[in-house]
């Protein structure tokens, strides 16, 4: 690398639109950037391996406000090591509560499928006297749940 990158060459060496750049200077992710005589921002080798860093912390699933808290742990000279660990764990939680949570839909949605065939006469028969279809219809959230039905009046009126 010569004495800096531009914004451009930077952007196309991770796949980033030059915007992000200049958004992660804007919240700190990024120092301010030099410019040349002409105005174009020159970044350097930190500056490479720290988008580098940047990229790979989204790519495990941190937030941007994660990535801040590690590098500002990083910059007081401490290993934020035990701090990403704590984060990995905290996501690995949150995965397996989604997964738990996705079965379970999964589950429902097939037994509502093999409740109700396309062959089936009562479907045909209960779609022309139903508003609009019967599978949806007596399935519905606000059936189970009436104060759902409340709250959704008071959310569509706002």
């Amino acid at each position: 690398m010569r004495d800096g990158m531009r914004i451009g060459e930077l952007a196309a060496r991770f796949g980033l639109n030059p915007k992000t750049i200049r958004y992660y200077e804007e919240i700190g992710l990024l120092k301010r950037a030099d410019r040349t005589e002409s105005g174009y921002r020159l970044y350097t080798r930190q500056d490479v391996e720290r988008l580098g860093f940047i990229r790979r912390a989204k790519m495990l699933g941190l937030s941007l406000d994660e990535i801040r808290d590690i590098l500002s742990v990083q910059q007081k000279g401490s290993p934020p090591c035990s701090q990403v660990l704590g984060l990995i764990d905290t996501k690995i939680s949150a995965i397996d509560r989604q997964m738990d949570e996705l079965e379970t839909f999964r589950t429902e949605l097939t037994t509502l499928r093999a409740a109700w065939t396309d062959e089936d006469a009562s479907v045909r028969h209960a779609a022309t006297t139903a508003g609009i279809c019967p599978i949806i219809e007596q399935q519905t959230e606000v059936e189970d749940h009436p104060c759902a039905a409340q709250e959704f009046e008071k959310a569509s009126h706002r």
